[in-house]
């Protein structure tokens, strides 16, 4: 009996989060649970701090129902992304929206004063931006590589040049609950939570990733190391990849791929390439010839939708058209090429969908 009851209450508290805002009859209808349950719970979720009623909802005729929604400052969780030459902090509230977000200049390190260092910034961060930390309920922190989650081991990443890492030489400096992640994933989670089933992530990082979800949950592979398609070989013989094959995606789709023409700034990049600067578009033609291989390649092999993100997919909405074109060109088996699209978050990307993690997680866990 109480297990059914926690289901129910995890269940409503799920269907506010998601509408954003709406009412107990709509709960009631949708969920297939009867009033008097919906308002028994709804009552312990407002004594609690987690839902309110914050006005009348959209009403048909008769008396106007209250609209129900989650109270934003309830609880809040942070996400890290780490990379080679940066961090990235966002900080998260309850609704899942951003508050605050920082992105600096740190190189990676695998030593004591970088960790320690790290994790200092992550709490002037938190202190800087949230009253009471006591409703941080977890810190995220988005890696790039291959991560042994159960164990705690970072055990292999090419992009910060380090295999066996205990994670436990970050958490030990932070007094919250700490989680750690491949960055593909991470940002993968940010498209797979708006309902998305089976899709396949493509990051176009300064390193290219991805990740894989069936039926909206990710398969991460037998030994952590599935959604590699960096190290996929799209040109045999072609350039060496820093993992020591030839012809890797990484040496044709990375974002460093174009930065490396603007002094390693990817704006600048992009903003040469709409002035018309003629070798900025040479670079940018022949990265788009790349990326339609890999593409047509996985849709392929998964025959799913494709969501292209990280730092290069921020600004692909502007030439999807033409990505789309050189795609079709290769993939005679489709009628159109609707089945590409573009993330909605870009630099931030793994640092939300990390942090998310945790908000999704105190709903599940509510009780």
């Amino acid at each position: 009996m109480m297990e059914i009851k926690r289901k129910n209450k995890v269940l409503i508290t799920n269907y506010i989060f998601k509408s954003v805002h709406t009412s107990k009859v709509d709960i009631s209808h949708n969920l297939g649970i009867s009033m008097p349950t919906v308002l028994q719970n709804i009552k312990e979720l407002i004594d609690s701090g987690i839902v309110e009623e914050i006005g009348d909802y959209q009403s048909t005729g008769g008396r106007k129902a209250k609209a129900l929604s989650i109270v934003a400052d309830c609880c809040y969780a942070v996400g890290v992304d780490i990379t080679l030459h940066h961090i990235g902090l966002v900080l998260v509230n309850a609704k899942g929206i951003i508050l605050a977000s920082v992105r600096l200049k740190k190189c990676f390190e695998d030593t004591f004063q970088y960790y320690q260092d790290v994790c200092q910034t992550i709490q002037e961060f938190i202190e800087n931006n949230v009253k009471d930390t006591k409703k941080i309920i977890g810190v995220g922190v988005s890696i790039p590589g291959i991560i042994d989650k159960p164990n705690g081991i970072l055990i292999k990443s090419h992009a910060l040049n380090v295999s066996n890492v205990s994670l436990q030489k970050m958490s030990q400096f932070l007094p919250y609950r700490v989680k750690f992640d491949n960055d593909a994933n991470c940002a993968a989670y940010t498209e797979l939570s708006a309902g998305n089933s089976s899709v396949i992530y493509l990051s176009l990082n300064n390193t290219v990733g991805g990740a894989i979800s069936y039926n909206g949950k990710l398969f991460e592979g037998d030994n952590y190391k599935s959604g590699e398609f960096g190290h996929i070989i799209i040109a045999p013989n072609g350039k060496r990849c820093y993992c020591g094959k030839k012809g890797c995606v990484d040496c044709y789709c990375s974002a460093l791929v174009l930065s490396s023409n603007t002094d390693g700034n990817l704006e600048k990049f992009f903003d040469e390439l709409k002035r018309g600067n003629p070798d900025i578009k040479d670079v940018w033609e022949k990265y788009l010839q790349s990326l339609a291989l890999t593409v047509s390649n996985l849709r392929m092999a998964f025959d799913c939708d494709i969501i292209l993100g990280g730092y290069v997919g921020g600004y692909l909405n502007d030439f999807i058209i033409d990505l789309n074109k050189l795609v079709m060109k290769l993939n005679l088996f489709d009628y159109d090429a609707s089945y590409i699209r573009c993330g909605k978050y870009h630099m931030e990307a793994s640092a939300y969908g990390i942090a998310m993690r945790f908000i999704q997680e105190f709903y599940d866990t509510v009780e």
